[in-house]
Protein backbone atom coordinates (compact mmCIF):
# COMPACT_ATOMS: atom_id res chain seq x y z
CA UNK A 1 0.00 0.00 0.00
CA UNK A 2 2.94 2.18 0.41
CA UNK A 3 3.60 2.12 -2.83
CA UNK A 4 0.45 3.21 -4.37
CA UNK A 5 0.64 5.71 -1.95
CA UNK A 6 3.76 7.25 -3.21
CA UNK A 7 2.95 6.27 -6.97
CA UNK A 8 -0.13 7.96 -6.68
CA UNK A 9 1.21 11.44 -4.83
CA UNK A 10 4.38 11.36 -7.19
CA UNK A 11 1.87 11.75 -10.47
CA UNK A 12 0.14 14.29 -8.93
CA UNK A 13 3.16 16.24 -7.80
CA UNK A 14 2.15 20.10 -8.42
CA UNK A 15 4.90 22.52 -9.52
CA UNK A 16 2.92 25.70 -7.95
CA UNK A 17 4.11 26.05 -4.23
CA UNK A 18 0.48 26.81 -2.28
CA UNK A 19 -0.89 23.66 -4.62
CA UNK A 20 1.83 21.54 -3.48
CA UNK A 21 1.06 23.26 0.63
CA UNK A 22 -2.92 22.15 -0.13
CA UNK A 23 -1.75 18.40 -1.20
CA UNK A 24 0.14 18.14 2.18
CA UNK A 25 -2.65 19.35 4.01
CA UNK A 26 -5.44 17.06 1.93
CA UNK A 27 -2.59 14.39 3.32
CA UNK A 28 -2.46 15.26 6.55
CA UNK A 29 -5.95 15.49 7.32
CA UNK A 30 -7.03 12.21 5.27
CA UNK A 31 -4.03 10.12 5.47
CA UNK A 32 -6.40 7.57 8.13
CA UNK A 33 -8.78 6.89 5.04
CA UNK A 34 -5.75 4.65 3.55
CA UNK A 35 -3.61 4.66 6.35
CA UNK A 36 -3.18 4.23 10.37
CA UNK A 37 -1.71 6.99 11.36
CA UNK A 38 1.00 5.31 12.99
CA UNK A 39 1.79 3.76 9.87
CA UNK A 40 2.04 7.05 8.40
CA UNK A 41 4.55 8.10 10.68
CA UNK A 42 6.88 4.82 10.58
CA UNK A 43 7.11 5.64 7.27
CA UNK A 44 8.12 9.40 7.59
CA UNK A 45 11.13 7.80 10.45
CA UNK A 46 12.20 5.28 7.81
CA UNK A 47 12.35 8.22 4.59
CA UNK A 48 14.55 10.01 7.50
CA UNK A 49 16.61 7.40 7.93
CA UNK A 50 17.18 6.47 4.41
CA UNK A 51 18.39 10.22 4.14
CA UNK A 52 20.55 9.64 6.85
CA UNK A 53 22.75 6.89 5.36
CA UNK A 54 26.34 7.34 4.58
CA UNK A 55 27.11 7.16 1.99
CA UNK A 56 24.16 8.42 0.21
CA UNK A 57 22.61 5.86 -2.90
CA UNK A 58 24.76 6.26 -5.58
CA UNK A 59 21.14 7.07 -7.46
CA UNK A 60 21.14 10.36 -5.63
CA UNK A 61 22.07 13.76 -6.86
CA UNK A 62 23.73 15.97 -4.71
CA UNK A 63 21.96 17.69 -1.97
CA UNK A 64 19.12 14.89 -2.56
CA UNK A 65 19.65 13.85 1.09
CA UNK A 66 19.18 16.94 2.70
CA UNK A 67 16.00 17.86 0.68
CA UNK A 68 14.30 14.41 1.55
CA UNK A 69 15.30 15.52 4.98
CA UNK A 70 13.38 18.62 4.96
CA UNK A 71 10.50 17.31 3.17
CA UNK A 72 9.96 14.86 6.27
CA UNK A 73 10.53 17.70 8.89
CA UNK A 74 8.31 19.69 6.81
CA UNK A 75 5.58 17.26 7.14
CA UNK A 76 5.85 16.03 10.54
CA UNK A 77 5.63 19.91 11.46
CA UNK A 78 2.09 19.97 9.69
CA UNK A 79 1.24 16.93 11.19
CA UNK A 80 1.97 17.82 14.75
CA UNK A 81 0.31 21.77 13.88
CA UNK A 82 -2.94 19.67 12.73
CA UNK A 83 -3.32 17.14 15.52
CA UNK A 84 -1.81 19.27 18.50
CA UNK A 85 -4.60 19.09 20.98
CA UNK A 86 -5.79 15.21 20.27
CA UNK A 87 -1.68 13.32 20.03
CA UNK A 88 -2.32 12.72 23.52
CA UNK A 89 -4.51 10.15 22.53
CA UNK A 90 -2.04 8.56 20.16
CA UNK A 91 -0.14 6.49 22.85
CA UNK A 92 1.62 4.32 19.75
CA UNK A 93 2.04 7.59 17.47
CA UNK A 94 3.35 9.63 20.38
CA UNK A 95 6.05 6.68 20.45
CA UNK A 96 7.10 7.42 16.80
CA UNK A 97 6.79 11.01 17.33
CA UNK A 98 9.19 10.81 19.71
CA UNK A 99 11.67 8.49 18.15
CA UNK A 100 11.73 10.88 15.10
CA UNK A 101 11.95 14.03 16.80
CA UNK A 102 15.61 13.19 18.65
CA UNK A 103 16.26 11.60 15.67
CA UNK A 104 16.22 14.85 13.65
CA UNK A 105 17.45 16.83 17.14
CA UNK A 106 20.52 14.59 16.79
CA UNK A 107 21.26 15.49 13.05
CA UNK A 108 23.94 19.01 13.17
CA UNK A 109 23.68 18.67 9.07
CA UNK A 110 19.79 20.21 9.97
CA UNK A 111 21.02 23.13 12.27
CA UNK A 112 22.43 25.62 10.19
CA UNK A 113 19.96 25.45 6.79
CA UNK A 114 16.81 24.52 8.92
CA UNK A 115 17.28 26.68 11.89
CA UNK A 116 13.87 28.02 11.99
CA UNK A 117 12.08 24.65 11.05
CA UNK A 118 13.98 22.72 13.86
CA UNK A 119 13.12 25.61 15.98
CA UNK A 120 9.43 25.21 15.46
CA UNK A 121 9.45 21.65 15.49
CA UNK A 122 10.80 21.89 19.33
CA UNK A 123 7.65 24.01 20.20
CA UNK A 124 5.19 21.76 18.96
CA UNK A 125 6.50 18.92 20.19
CA UNK A 126 6.46 20.98 23.93
CA UNK A 127 3.02 22.45 23.03
CA UNK A 128 1.24 19.10 22.28
CA UNK A 129 3.30 17.34 25.51
CA UNK A 130 5.01 14.83 23.91
CA UNK A 131 8.11 14.02 26.34
CA UNK A 132 11.21 13.45 25.32
CA UNK A 133 12.93 12.93 28.45
CA UNK A 134 11.82 10.27 31.66
CA UNK A 135 7.87 9.83 31.86
CA UNK A 136 6.39 11.74 34.82
CA UNK A 137 3.03 10.88 36.57
CA UNK A 138 0.79 13.00 34.46
CA UNK A 139 -0.87 15.36 36.54
CA UNK A 140 -4.42 14.67 38.29
CA UNK A 141 -7.51 15.33 36.12
CA UNK A 142 -10.61 16.87 36.85
CA UNK A 143 -13.44 15.14 36.88
CA UNK A 144 -15.54 17.05 34.18
CA UNK A 145 -19.76 16.67 33.85
CA UNK A 146 -21.62 15.94 30.68
CA UNK A 147 -24.65 18.01 29.65
CA UNK A 148 -27.05 15.68 31.40
CA UNK A 149 -24.85 16.28 34.60
CA UNK A 150 -25.33 20.22 34.64
CA UNK A 151 -27.04 20.91 37.59
CA UNK A 152 -25.19 22.76 39.55
CA UNK A 153 -25.14 26.60 38.59
CA UNK A 154 -21.45 27.50 38.82
CA UNK A 155 -20.80 23.99 37.06
CA UNK A 156 -23.02 25.13 34.07
CA UNK A 157 -21.84 28.57 33.78
CA UNK A 158 -18.04 27.40 33.14
CA UNK A 159 -16.72 27.68 29.72
CA UNK A 160 -16.57 24.39 27.68
CA UNK A 161 -13.77 22.94 27.37
CA UNK A 162 -12.81 19.70 24.24
CA UNK A 163 -13.12 16.17 25.46
CA UNK A 164 -10.36 13.72 25.64
CA UNK A 165 -10.90 9.75 25.89
CA UNK A 166 -8.96 9.80 28.83
CA UNK A 167 -11.01 12.60 30.87
CA UNK A 168 -12.90 11.36 33.45
CA UNK A 169 -16.43 11.62 34.04
CA UNK A 170 -19.22 10.53 37.02
CA UNK A 171 -22.08 8.57 35.51
CA UNK A 172 -24.98 7.18 37.16
CA UNK A 173 -25.46 3.59 36.24
CA UNK A 174 -29.09 2.46 37.10
CA UNK A 175 -31.03 -1.17 38.08
CA UNK A 176 -34.03 -2.27 37.22
CA UNK A 177 -35.86 -0.95 40.26
CA UNK A 178 -34.30 2.35 39.66
CA UNK A 179 -32.09 2.48 41.92
CA UNK A 180 -28.07 3.63 41.06
CA UNK A 181 -25.08 3.81 41.82
CA UNK A 182 -22.61 6.83 40.53
CA UNK A 183 -19.33 5.34 39.13
CA UNK A 184 -15.90 7.55 38.29
CA UNK A 185 -15.14 6.40 34.22
CA UNK A 186 -12.95 7.36 31.55
CA UNK A 187 -14.53 8.94 28.77
CA UNK A 188 -13.41 6.06 26.40
CA UNK A 189 -13.98 3.13 28.86
CA UNK A 190 -15.08 0.08 27.18
CA UNK A 191 -18.40 -1.46 28.42
CA UNK A 192 -16.64 -4.30 30.13
CA UNK A 193 -14.86 -1.67 32.21
CA UNK A 194 -18.08 0.33 33.12
CA UNK A 195 -19.65 -3.15 34.22
CA UNK A 196 -16.69 -4.04 36.63
CA UNK A 197 -16.70 -0.28 38.00
CA UNK A 198 -20.32 -0.94 38.88
CA UNK A 199 -20.18 -4.91 40.32
CA UNK A 200 -17.16 -3.34 42.72
CA UNK A 201 -19.51 -0.40 43.78
CA UNK A 202 -22.50 -3.14 44.14
CA UNK A 203 -20.37 -5.18 46.59
CA UNK A 204 -19.93 -2.96 48.83
CA UNK A 205 -23.87 -1.88 49.07
CA UNK A 206 -25.76 -2.87 51.37
CA UNK A 207 -28.95 -2.65 49.76
CA UNK A 208 -28.09 -4.86 46.70
CA UNK A 209 -27.89 -8.68 47.04
CA UNK A 210 -24.62 -10.53 45.85
CA UNK A 211 -24.97 -11.01 42.41
CA UNK A 212 -23.66 -13.74 40.39
CA UNK A 213 -25.06 -13.76 37.33
CA UNK A 214 -23.02 -11.50 35.08
CA UNK A 215 -24.38 -8.41 34.28
CA UNK A 216 -25.50 -6.85 31.11
CA UNK A 217 -25.53 -2.75 29.91
CA UNK A 218 -28.45 -1.22 28.09
CA UNK A 219 -29.59 2.07 27.28
CA UNK A 220 -32.82 3.08 27.98
CA UNK A 221 -34.50 5.46 25.88
CA UNK A 222 -37.31 7.53 27.62
CA UNK A 223 -39.45 6.16 24.74
CA UNK A 224 -38.49 2.55 26.58
CA UNK A 225 -36.58 1.86 23.72
CA UNK A 226 -33.58 -0.75 24.78
CA UNK A 227 -30.35 -1.25 23.32
CA UNK A 228 -27.61 -3.88 25.05
CA UNK A 229 -23.93 -2.08 24.23
CA UNK A 230 -21.59 -5.02 23.54
CA UNK A 231 -18.89 -5.86 25.95
CA UNK A 232 -15.67 -4.30 23.75
CA UNK A 233 -18.05 -1.08 22.86
CA UNK A 234 -16.25 2.31 24.18
CA UNK A 235 -17.25 6.05 24.33
CA UNK A 236 -21.00 5.21 25.04
CA UNK A 237 -21.70 8.29 27.10
CA UNK A 238 -21.24 10.86 24.75
CA UNK A 239 -23.93 8.22 21.88
CA UNK A 240 -26.98 8.45 24.44
CA UNK A 241 -29.49 9.97 23.64
CA UNK A 242 -30.89 13.29 25.89
CA UNK A 243 -32.74 11.69 28.11
CA UNK A 244 -31.40 7.98 28.29
CA UNK A 245 -29.75 6.32 30.50
CA UNK A 246 -27.26 3.19 31.15
CA UNK A 247 -28.99 0.03 33.06
CA UNK A 248 -26.87 -2.55 34.55
CA UNK A 249 -28.92 -6.05 34.54
CA UNK A 250 -29.05 -9.59 34.19
CA UNK A 251 -30.23 -11.40 31.11
CA UNK A 252 -33.12 -12.31 33.20
CA UNK A 253 -34.08 -9.05 34.54
CA UNK A 254 -33.96 -7.46 30.93
CA UNK A 255 -37.46 -7.45 30.01
CA UNK A 256 -39.02 -5.93 33.00
CA UNK A 257 -36.62 -2.63 32.25
CA UNK A 258 -38.71 0.88 32.04
CA UNK A 259 -37.88 4.25 31.14
CA UNK A 260 -36.89 6.31 34.39
CA UNK A 261 -40.11 8.55 35.31
CA UNK A 262 -40.10 12.46 33.32
CA UNK A 263 -37.81 14.49 34.76
CA UNK A 264 -40.59 17.63 33.93
CA UNK A 265 -43.55 18.27 35.80
CA UNK A 266 -46.20 19.70 33.88
CA UNK A 267 -47.14 22.64 36.48
CA UNK A 268 -49.10 25.99 36.65
CA UNK A 269 -47.15 29.41 35.94
CA UNK A 270 -44.58 30.56 33.23
CA UNK A 271 -41.38 29.05 32.88
CA UNK A 272 -38.09 30.70 32.13
CA UNK A 273 -38.51 31.44 28.53
CA UNK A 274 -41.67 33.69 29.00
CA UNK A 275 -39.36 36.00 31.29
CA UNK A 276 -35.93 36.49 29.30
CA UNK A 277 -36.33 38.10 25.69
CA UNK A 278 -35.84 36.98 22.47
CA UNK A 279 -32.76 38.61 21.68
CA UNK A 280 -30.61 37.64 25.18
CA UNK A 281 -31.72 33.58 24.56
CA UNK A 282 -30.75 33.58 21.15
CA UNK A 283 -27.31 35.65 21.81
CA UNK A 284 -26.83 32.72 24.95
CA UNK A 285 -27.39 29.82 22.47
CA UNK A 286 -25.01 31.30 19.84
CA UNK A 287 -22.50 31.69 22.63
CA UNK A 288 -22.60 28.34 24.07
CA UNK A 289 -22.83 26.75 20.95
CA UNK A 290 -19.41 28.33 19.27
CA UNK A 291 -17.58 27.31 22.24
CA UNK A 292 -19.07 23.56 21.98
CA UNK A 293 -18.50 24.16 18.22
CA UNK A 294 -14.53 25.14 19.09
CA UNK A 295 -14.43 22.00 21.02
CA UNK A 296 -14.73 19.71 17.98
CA UNK A 297 -11.07 19.20 16.18
CA UNK A 298 -11.93 19.49 13.08
CA UNK A 299 -10.11 15.60 12.37
CA UNK A 300 -13.27 14.25 14.69
CA UNK A 301 -15.37 15.05 11.40
CA UNK A 302 -13.12 12.75 9.58
CA UNK A 303 -13.32 10.13 12.12
CA UNK A 304 -17.33 10.45 12.57
CA UNK A 305 -18.03 9.48 8.66
CA UNK A 306 -14.89 7.12 8.11
CA UNK A 307 -14.93 5.74 11.37
CA UNK A 308 -10.42 5.78 11.49
CA UNK A 309 -8.53 3.78 13.17
CA UNK A 310 -8.92 6.37 16.30
CA UNK A 311 -12.68 5.66 16.65
CA UNK A 312 -15.23 6.85 18.77
CA UNK A 313 -12.81 8.16 21.54
CA UNK A 314 -12.21 11.16 18.85
CA UNK A 315 -15.93 12.21 17.85
CA UNK A 316 -17.30 12.55 21.53
CA UNK A 317 -16.91 16.46 21.07
CA UNK A 318 -19.18 16.33 18.06
CA UNK A 319 -21.50 13.54 19.34
CA UNK A 320 -22.14 15.68 21.70
CA UNK A 321 -22.84 19.04 19.44
CA UNK A 322 -24.91 17.10 17.89
CA UNK A 323 -26.67 15.50 20.82
CA UNK A 324 -27.01 19.44 21.82
CA UNK A 325 -28.45 20.04 18.44
CA UNK A 326 -31.08 17.77 18.73
CA UNK A 327 -31.94 19.18 22.30
CA UNK A 328 -32.71 22.53 21.06
CA UNK A 329 -35.24 21.25 19.03
CA UNK A 330 -36.81 19.32 21.35
CA UNK A 331 -36.44 22.17 23.78
CA UNK A 332 -38.22 24.68 21.38
CA UNK A 333 -41.24 21.52 21.27
CA UNK A 334 -41.44 20.69 25.15
CA UNK A 335 -41.68 25.02 26.25
CA UNK A 336 -44.62 25.04 23.40
CA UNK A 337 -47.12 21.90 24.22
CA UNK A 338 -46.16 22.94 28.17
CA UNK A 339 -47.93 26.59 27.93
CA UNK A 340 -51.96 25.56 28.49
CA UNK A 341 -52.54 29.42 27.93
CA UNK A 342 -53.59 29.62 23.86
CA UNK A 343 -52.71 33.43 24.15
CA UNK A 344 -49.27 32.77 25.68
CA UNK A 345 -48.98 29.73 23.53
CA UNK A 346 -48.74 32.56 20.44
CA UNK A 347 -46.43 34.90 22.28
CA UNK A 348 -44.12 31.85 22.23
CA UNK A 349 -44.19 31.12 18.59
CA UNK A 350 -43.42 34.97 17.77
CA UNK A 351 -39.98 34.60 20.22
CA UNK A 352 -39.05 31.48 18.96
CA UNK A 353 -39.23 32.88 15.48
CA UNK A 354 -37.54 35.68 16.97
CA UNK A 355 -34.98 33.98 18.42
CA UNK A 356 -34.58 32.04 15.36
CA UNK A 357 -33.88 35.29 13.39
CA UNK A 358 -31.13 36.48 15.85
CA UNK A 359 -29.41 33.54 15.72
CA UNK A 360 -29.02 33.70 11.56
CA UNK A 361 -28.24 37.14 12.31
CA UNK A 362 -25.38 35.96 14.22
CA UNK A 363 -24.80 33.40 11.51
CA UNK A 364 -25.45 30.70 13.90
CA UNK A 365 -26.94 28.31 11.57
CA UNK A 366 -27.04 25.50 13.91
CA UNK A 367 -29.28 27.07 16.27
CA UNK A 368 -31.56 28.95 13.69
CA UNK A 369 -31.94 25.24 12.27
CA UNK A 370 -33.26 23.86 15.30
CA UNK A 371 -35.50 26.23 16.18
CA UNK A 372 -37.26 25.55 13.28
CA UNK A 373 -36.56 22.00 12.92
CA UNK A 374 -38.42 22.26 16.68
CA UNK A 375 -41.05 24.80 15.25
CA UNK A 376 -42.24 22.49 12.62
CA UNK A 377 -42.02 19.09 15.02
CA UNK A 378 -45.52 17.45 14.32
CA UNK A 379 -46.83 17.46 17.50
CA UNK A 380 -45.90 21.72 17.49
CA UNK A 381 -47.47 21.82 14.09
CA UNK A 382 -50.35 20.87 14.07
CA UNK A 383 -51.57 23.24 16.66
CA UNK A 384 -53.94 25.21 13.95
CA UNK A 385 -55.41 27.58 16.59
CA UNK A 386 -51.66 28.75 18.13
CA UNK A 387 -50.56 29.16 14.71
CA UNK A 388 -53.80 31.10 13.71
CA UNK A 389 -53.41 33.61 16.16
CA UNK A 390 -49.72 33.94 15.05
CA UNK A 391 -49.39 38.00 13.78
CA UNK A 392 -48.87 38.03 10.10
CA UNK A 393 -45.79 39.01 9.47
CA UNK A 394 -44.38 36.66 11.82
CA UNK A 395 -46.33 34.29 9.35
CA UNK A 396 -44.41 35.45 6.30
CA UNK A 397 -40.79 35.32 8.30
CA UNK A 398 -41.44 31.60 9.46
CA UNK A 399 -42.15 30.81 6.12
CA UNK A 400 -38.93 32.45 4.66
CA UNK A 401 -37.10 30.41 7.77
CA UNK A 402 -38.66 27.04 6.12
CA UNK A 403 -38.04 27.94 2.49
CA UNK A 404 -34.34 28.71 3.73
CA UNK A 405 -34.51 25.41 6.10
CA UNK A 406 -36.08 23.48 2.47
CA UNK A 407 -33.72 20.41 1.47
CA UNK A 408 -34.31 20.69 -1.56
CA UNK A 409 -31.82 20.69 -4.72
CA UNK A 410 -29.00 19.74 -2.41
CA UNK A 411 -30.10 22.53 0.43
CA UNK A 412 -29.59 25.21 -2.42
CA UNK A 413 -31.14 27.92 -0.48
CA UNK A 414 -29.00 27.34 2.92
CA UNK A 415 -25.96 26.79 0.65
CA UNK A 416 -26.44 30.00 -1.15
CA UNK A 417 -26.64 31.98 2.20
CA UNK A 418 -23.64 30.38 3.82
CA UNK A 419 -21.74 31.32 1.22
CA UNK A 420 -22.06 34.76 1.41
CA UNK A 421 -21.35 34.67 5.05
CA UNK A 422 -17.84 35.53 6.36
CA UNK A 423 -16.45 34.04 9.42
CA UNK A 424 -16.95 33.22 12.31
CA UNK A 425 -20.11 31.19 11.23
CA UNK A 426 -21.81 28.11 12.84
CA UNK A 427 -22.41 26.04 10.57
CA UNK A 428 -25.40 23.45 10.43
CA UNK A 429 -22.82 20.66 11.24
CA UNK A 430 -25.21 17.56 9.87
CA UNK A 431 -25.25 18.78 6.75
CA UNK A 432 -21.59 18.66 6.30
CA UNK A 433 -21.56 15.14 8.10
CA UNK A 434 -24.16 14.37 5.43
CA UNK A 435 -21.65 15.77 2.55
CA UNK A 436 -19.31 13.51 3.79
CA UNK A 437 -20.73 10.65 3.75
CA UNK A 438 -21.62 11.62 0.57
CA UNK A 439 -18.07 12.19 -0.61
CA UNK A 440 -17.34 8.50 1.44
CA UNK A 441 -19.91 6.32 -0.61
CA UNK A 442 -19.93 7.93 -3.99
CA UNK A 443 -16.41 7.02 -4.68
CA UNK A 444 -14.12 4.36 -3.87
CA UNK A 445 -10.64 5.77 -1.57
CA UNK A 446 -8.31 3.30 -3.69
CA UNK A 447 -8.14 2.65 -7.27
CA UNK A 448 -6.55 -0.11 -8.66
CA UNK A 449 -4.02 0.10 -5.80
CA UNK A 450 -3.95 3.59 -5.36
CA UNK A 451 -5.03 6.28 -3.33
CA UNK A 452 -7.63 8.32 -5.10
CA UNK A 453 -6.33 11.41 -4.70
CA UNK A 454 -9.36 13.14 -5.71
CA UNK A 455 -11.69 11.85 -3.12
CA UNK A 456 -8.92 13.10 -0.32
CA UNK A 457 -8.95 16.22 -1.97
CA UNK A 458 -13.00 16.86 -1.17
CA UNK A 459 -12.97 15.36 1.86
CA UNK A 460 -10.11 18.30 3.04
CA UNK A 461 -11.71 20.52 1.16
CA UNK A 462 -14.66 19.85 3.08
CA UNK A 463 -12.75 19.84 6.45
CA UNK A 464 -11.33 23.47 5.24
CA UNK A 465 -14.51 24.96 4.91
CA UNK A 466 -14.64 24.29 9.22
CA UNK A 467 -11.57 25.45 9.59
CA UNK A 468 -12.80 28.78 7.90
CA UNK A 469 -15.63 29.29 9.93
CA UNK A 470 -13.77 29.61 13.11
CA UNK A 471 -10.73 31.20 11.33
CA UNK A 472 -12.41 34.25 13.66
CA UNK A 473 -13.28 35.03 17.20
CA UNK A 474 -16.99 35.07 17.72
CA UNK A 475 -17.61 38.71 19.37
CA UNK A 476 -21.10 38.83 21.16
CA UNK A 477 -21.82 41.93 23.39
CA UNK A 478 -23.58 40.63 26.82
CA UNK A 479 -24.06 42.39 29.54
CA UNK A 480 -22.70 40.36 32.89
CA UNK A 481 -25.92 41.26 35.42
CA UNK A 482 -27.32 38.58 37.45
CA UNK A 483 -30.63 38.59 35.18
CA UNK A 484 -27.65 37.70 32.29
CA UNK A 485 -26.16 34.93 34.25
CA UNK A 486 -29.77 33.50 34.95
CA UNK A 487 -30.21 33.88 31.62
CA UNK A 488 -26.92 32.00 30.35
CA UNK A 489 -27.41 29.19 33.12
CA UNK A 490 -31.24 28.46 31.73
CA UNK A 491 -29.83 28.11 27.74
CA UNK A 492 -26.89 25.81 28.95
CA UNK A 493 -29.12 22.91 31.06
CA UNK A 494 -32.77 22.36 29.34
CA UNK A 495 -34.65 19.85 30.44
CA UNK A 496 -36.56 18.45 27.64
CA UNK A 497 -39.04 16.02 26.59
CA UNK A 498 -37.64 13.80 23.44
CA UNK A 499 -40.20 11.49 23.81
CA UNK A 500 -42.80 12.00 20.35
CA UNK A 501 -45.40 10.11 22.01
CA UNK A 502 -45.59 11.93 24.80
CA UNK A 503 -45.20 15.27 22.73
CA UNK A 504 -48.42 14.04 21.01
CA UNK A 505 -50.09 13.85 23.79
CA UNK A 506 -49.73 17.12 25.24
CA UNK A 507 -50.40 18.10 21.67
CA UNK A 508 -53.72 16.28 21.36
CA UNK A 509 -54.54 17.70 25.32
CA UNK A 510 -53.91 21.62 24.26
CA UNK A 511 -55.82 21.19 21.00
CA UNK A 512 -57.63 17.97 20.08
CA UNK A 513 -59.50 18.49 17.06
CA UNK A 514 -56.22 20.38 15.14
CA UNK A 515 -54.83 18.96 12.32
Amino acid sequence: MGGGVQHSLKGSRPQIPGVRDLLLDDIVLTHSLFLPTEQFLHQLHQHFMTASTIPSPPCWKEGEAMHRKRAVLVILLHFLETYKGILQEEEKAGKVIKDLYLLIMKDSSLYHKLEDEILKLHQLVETVELKVTEESHPPSKQVKPLFRHFRRIDSCLQTRVAFRGSDEIFCRVYMPDHSYVTIRSRLSASVQDILASVTEKLQYSDEQPTREEALILVAVASSGEKSVLQPNEECVFTTLGINSHLFACTKESFPSLVPLPEEIQVSPGDTEIHRVEAEDVANHLTAFHWELFRCVHELEFVDYVFHGERGRRETANLELLLQRCSEVQHWVATEVLLCESLGKRAHLLKKFIKVAAVCKQNQDMLTFYAVVIGLNNAPVSRLRLTWEKLPGKFKNLFRKFENLTDPCRNHKSYREVLSRMKPPIIPFVPLILKDLTFLHEASKTLVDGLVNVEKLHSVAEKVRTIRKCRSRPLCLEMESSPQQLQTKAYVRQFQVIDNQNLLFELSHKLESNSQ
